[in-house]
């Protein structure tokens, strides 16, 4: 086949990095899902204010982290943990893959984050794989099996609609159609990947296998989309957030955290992320008048500190008020709260935006059922940080991932034993 090798992969990637758009039909376990929750910005946290100042599971909580005490018994806070890089912008996109793109190659899933591989595998039981917001762009963390990034939504109102707004009859048969035409585009990829299978080399037909279970996995969904069309979408008023109060950036994040509360409720989907970017204003919250990203460039003056610190103990009172919400809910067939089947990483790729250091990344996990450990150290005998991706070994295994290692990590993250 006359076929230009560099056009037939640029052509695969745009197949392979189109959204989920619909899935399959609900599983019926008789058991509560398990739900993955990531909360991340791009500039780090000012250390001395975020990491506790003990270890232990009685180590009390930095003054960035208070608004968590009433959950300190199910928190895990991670001390010299990250990937490893040298300092600087732009290795902050390598949060949840540990991994940046011009080296993804070396790696199998190339850089697909840990979002995406947990939603790889339970998105078939959801009307939505993954669901991403944010208030502006500006904070990369999402990537697909194909190294592209996932956009999130920047308008409450469009997430809204997304989750929520049922489609008109006109959208529901252009959906249908879609779905029609991207199946056929799968039908000539695979037979463009056989051809390219018997005459290519060892590495390329390596490689070439990679993208072959991508596509398998697409037609397995775009075969069961069609089920979702017709079926309602769940009800959901958030004009409480707008109606009565002036719309601020906490309003427009507490609309946004509790779409996918009850987005996690109603099982459209068991995969969210949702992401502080760096040039977002916050001098709607107290104490604050200057930009978020000039916060972390304060020369160490005390004035400048305490207005970064007061936006990023916003960052956590919101990361708080969403797990209260979720440990009020009672979940059917379990004897937990929703919170307890749902791994909340809270988080960043850069330790601290005021040294654009990338090194001793603030970590924390709650939720999910874990045996939680409060602050750990998790450097070796000879003090070398741990690979975050240790971490993201462990938490792909929550969800039945069968694996040991993610991406460059050396080993897995053990929690502590009940």
């Amino acid at each position: 086949m006359n076929l230009n090798r560099r056009n037939f992969v640029k052509g695969i990637g745009g197949v392979l990095s189109l959204p989920l758009l619909e899935s399959l039909a609900l599983e019926k376990t008789g058991q509560a899902p398990t739900r993955f929750l990531v909360v991340g910005n791009p500039l780090g946290m000012h250390p001395e204010h975020f990491f506790p100042t003990e270890f232990g599971k009685n180590a009390p909580l930095s003054p960035t982290l208070r608004s968590l005490n009433w959950l300190k018994d199910r928190i895990t806070i991670l001390s010299h943990t990250d990937h490893g890089m040298v300092s600087g912008h732009g290795r902050e996109i390598s949060f949840l893959n540990g991994i940046l793109p011009q080296n993804s190659l070396a790696y199998p899933e190339k850089n697909i984050s840990i979002d995406q591989l947990i939603a790889r595998r339970t998105g078939s039981s959801t009307r939505f794989s993954s669901i991403h917001a944010a208030l502006e762009r500006g904070i990369r963390m999402s990537w697909n099996s194909n190294g592209v990034e996932i956009k999130p939504y920047t308008d409450p109102q469009k997430l809204f609609d997304h989750l929520f707004l049922n489609l008109s009859a006109n959208e529901k048969k252009t959906r249908r159609e879609l779905i029609e035409r991207n199946g056929s585009i799968l039908d000539t990829v695979g037979d463009q990947l056989s051809s390219l299978k018997r005459n290519g080399s060892q590495a390329d037909r390596e490689r070439l296998d990679q993208y072959e279970t991508s596509v398998r996995e697409l037609e397995g969904s775009f075969s069961d989309r069609k089920n979702w069309i017709d079926r309602d979408k769940p009800t959901y008023d958030i004009s409480e957030h707008f109606k009565s109060f002036e719309v601020t950036v906490e309003n427009r994040y507490n609309a946004i955290f509790d779409m996918i509360g009850y987005a996690f409720q109603t099982d459209l989907t068991r995969v969210a992320t949702i992401g502080f970017p760096n040039e977002l204003s916050y001098t709607d919250v107290d104490g604050v008048t200057r930009g978020y990203h000039a916060c972390t460039h304060n020369g160490k003056k005390a004035d400048v500190i305490a207005e970064l610190v007061a936006i990023e103990s916003f960052q956590i009172a919101q990361l708080s008020r969403c797990l209260k919400k979720l440990d009020a809910i009672k979940e059917p067939n379990s004897e937990g709260t929703m919170l307890d089947n749902t791994v909340v990483l809270f988080g960043s790729g850069m330790g601290y935006g005021g040294t654009h250091s990338n090194r001793n990344l603030p970590i924390l996990v709650a939720g999910g059922g874990f045996n939680h450990m409060g602050h750990v150290d998790t450097r070796n005998k000879a003090g070398v940080n741990m690979p975050l991706c240790n971490l993201y070994a462990t938490l792909q295994q929550r969800f039945g991932i069968e694996r040991d290692t993610f991406n460059t990590s050396s080993g897995t993250f053990e929690f502590g034993h009940a």
